[in-house]
């Protein structure tokens, strides 16, 4: 299973420690976690935001994870997202891999599903549908 994670939820991940941290683990751990250049760059900036206050070790450790076992994958795709054109990477990412999910929090994406076909999915919804017994 090809799968996409925004940014917004390895933010979660890090600093509420429940059910993001869960998928990003299961995702990691179960799934082909792809990403871009450019979504791995956006990955390591915003961990490394100080108002975020995610601890050092904490994001070291997270950023440790993305590098070894998620796929960086060259993406040769613009895709034109007005309503919020940060995101238009993970959306081509997923069209250039042929993702089967995104996971995201953002509402932004809500209009993005009628451009690609990989199921834009939230956390509670990927867990529910994967979550091991």
């Amino acid at each position: 299973m090809k799968v996409i994670v925004d940014t917004n939820i390895l933010v979660s991940a890090a600093l509420k420690n429940r059910q993001p941290e869960q998928v990003v683990l299961f995702v990691a751990s179960n799934c082909q976690w792809l990403l871009s250049s450019e979504i791995l760059q956006e990955y390591e900036q915003v961990l490394s935001r100080q108002k975020l206050n995610i601890d050092r070790d904490r994001r070291n450790r997270l950023l440790g994870l993305i590098k070894e076992l998620t796929s960086l994958v060259k993406v040769n795709l613009d895709i034109e997202f007005p309503r919020d054109r940060k995101d238009a990477k993970f959306l081509a990412c997923a069209m250039a891999v042929k993702a089967d999910f995104l996971i995201t929090g953002d509402r932004d994406f809500s209009e993005a599903q009628q451009l690609i076909e990989t199921k834009i999915i939230s956390v509670k919804e990927f867990w529910e549908l994967f979550e091991p017994s």
